[in-house]
């Protein structure tokens, strides 16, 4: 699947962010199981903790709508000089919701992007047996 349209969403989605103290927007944007895109962008607080990435927002957004699985995700840092992948926090709740061959991509532009998926990422994700 070509995931341009994906890419460009999520960076569409970057141009919104709330990033007053970094001044480091992030976009993302989820292919849903229906083939509907949920995006979300990065939202910042004086107190870092209380931020959100982008990443999140956009699952927490779809999570908020019913869906508990994603099939793709792209995040875009637009003023990146390179390719930046989800933090820690992001790959442990992307890994929760989707499996590890689900595709992740990511990069400042469309030239300059990291295709994966969620074990090449997060490749030793072990705590899934808890669920079973």
């Amino acid at each position: 699947m070509d995931y341009r349209a994906l890419f460009d969403a999520a960076r569409e989605a970057a141009d919104h962010a709330y990033c007053g103290y970094s001044n480091f927007p992030v976009g993302a944007a989820i292919l849903l199981p229906d083939d509907t895109v949920q995006t979300g962008f990065n939202i910042e607080n004086r107190s870092y903790g209380a931020t959100n990435c982008a990443e999140r927002t956009a699952w927490f957004a779809a999570m908020a709508k019913g869906y508990t699985t994603f099939k793709a995700i792209c995040i875009v840092a637009p003023k990146a000089d390179y390719p930046v992948p989800p933090c820690g926090i992001c790959r442990q709740v992307l890994s929760e919701f989707a499996g590890p061959d689900t595709p992740v991509i990511f990069g400042s532009t469309w030239e300059n992007r990291v295709e994966t998926t969620i074990a090449g990422i997060y490749p030793y994700d072990s705590l899934h047996e808890l669920a079973e």
